[in-house]
C-alpha cells in the first residue's frame, strides 16, 4: 500500500523567509547600509508585498466602519441643521405668500366704485362663527369707529352681509348665506327686482319674486335693489345666476345665485356707514 508523505517544501520555504527576516533585522540594527543588504531588503519587500496587500484589503472595511461611526454624530448634527434651515426658508415663503394675499385684499378694498361717496370703515376679520345654525364673522371695529347695527358690510367683490351686534371695539356681521338673511336684489339684465335669501354656507342663495316671463341668463350679475327703506344701498354686487328653473303654469321662476364674495376666505372688509333713512 502506498504511503502518502507530505512534502517538506512549504515548511522549508517558511523557515527560509523567517531566517531572512531575522538576518535583515540584525543587519539593520548594526547599521549596515551596503548595497547587498539593500538589495536583499528590497527583495524581501517584493516577497512580502502580496501578503501585505491581502492584509490591507481585509482590514480596510473595518477601518472605514470605525471612521464612519466616529463621524456619524457630526453628520447627524449637520443633517439636523440643514433640515431646520430648509424649514425656516419654507416658512419665509409662506409668510411672503400670505403677505401678498393680504396686500391684494387691501388693494381690492380701495375705491369701491359701486359705493360712490358713501363713507366706510375698514376692518379686519378676527373670528368666524363655529355654529352650523348661524353664518357670522366678527370684525375688529365697533362703536368707537362709527360702526352701528344694520350697517352693510362689503369686500372688494361685493356684498358680505350686515352688522347685527356692536360693542365698543367689535362687531358681529351676519353673512348673506345665513338662512335668516334676506336682501333686496335686482337683475342687471332686465332690471326686475326680487329677494335673495340665504340657504346655508354650502348652498347658493335663492331668488324669489322674479316673474316667469322675465328673461334671465346664467351668469348674469345680481345687485342690491336699493329700494326705499332698504338696509342696503343700490348696485352692490351680490351674486351671479347659477340656475334658472321655470315650472309650467307657474307665475314665478326658481332662481339661485352664487355669492360674488368668497365668504370662507375673508380677511378685510368695509362697513358702509349707510342707514335706510338716507
Amino acid at each position: 500500500m502506498a504511503v502518502y508523505r507530505r512534502t517538506s517544501r512549504p515548511r522549508f520555504t517558511l523557515l527560509l523567509l523567517i531566517l531572512t527576516s531575522v538576518t535583515l533585522l540584525t543587519l539593520s540594527q548594526r547599521g549596515s547600509t551596503s548595497g547587498v543588504i539593500g538589495a536583499v531588503r528590497s527583495g524581501a519587500r517584493d516577497i512580502f508585498a502580496p501578503v501585505q496587500r491581502v492584509v490591507t484589503s481585509a482590514t480596510r472595511p473595518v477601518g472605514d466602519f470605525f471612521a464612519g461611526a466616529v463621524h456619524y454624530g457630526d453628520l447627524k448634527k449637520e443633517n439636523g441643521r440643514l433640515r431646520q434651515q430648509l424649514n425656516e426658508e419654507q416658512g419665509k415663503v409662506l409668510q411672503a405668500t400670505d403677505a401678498e394675499r393680504e396686500r391684494k385684499a387691501l388693494l381690492d378694498q380701495q375705491n369701491l366704485a359701486y359705493l360712490g361717496d358713501i363713507p366706510t370703515v375698514s376692518a379686519r376679520v378676527v373670528d368666524a362663527s363655529a355654529s352650523n345654525f348661524q353664518q357670522t364673522i366678527e370684525i375688529d371695529q365697533g362703536r368707537s369707529s362709527g360702526v352701528a347695527k344694520d350697517m352693510p358690510v362689503v369686500s372688494g367683490a361685493g356684498l358680505v352681509g350686515r352688522v347685527i351686534e356692536v360693542s365698543r371695539t367689535r362687531a358681529v356681521v351676519l353673512l348673506i348665506t345665513d338662512p335668516t338673511s334676506a336682501v333686496g336684489v335686482r337683475l342687471t339684465g332686465s332690471g326686475d327686482v326680487g329677494v335673495g335669501s340665504g340657504e346655508g354656507q354650502r348652498n347658493p342663495l335663492s331668488v324669489d319674486l322674479i316673474a316667469s316671463a322675465t328673461v334671465v341668463k346664467k351668469g348674469e350679475t345680481v345687485v342690491t335693489s336699493g329700494l326705499q327703506q332698504s338696509v342696503f344701498p343700490p348696485s352692490i354686487p351680490v351674486g351671479k345666476v347659477r340656475t334658472i328653473k321655470k315650472v309650467p303654469s307657474a307665475l314665478l321662476q326658481d332662481i339661485t345665485i352664487d355669492p360674488v364674495v368668497d365668504l370662507k376666505r375673508l380677511t378685510f372688509v368695509k362697513v358702509v356707514q349707510w342707514s335706510p333713512s338716507k
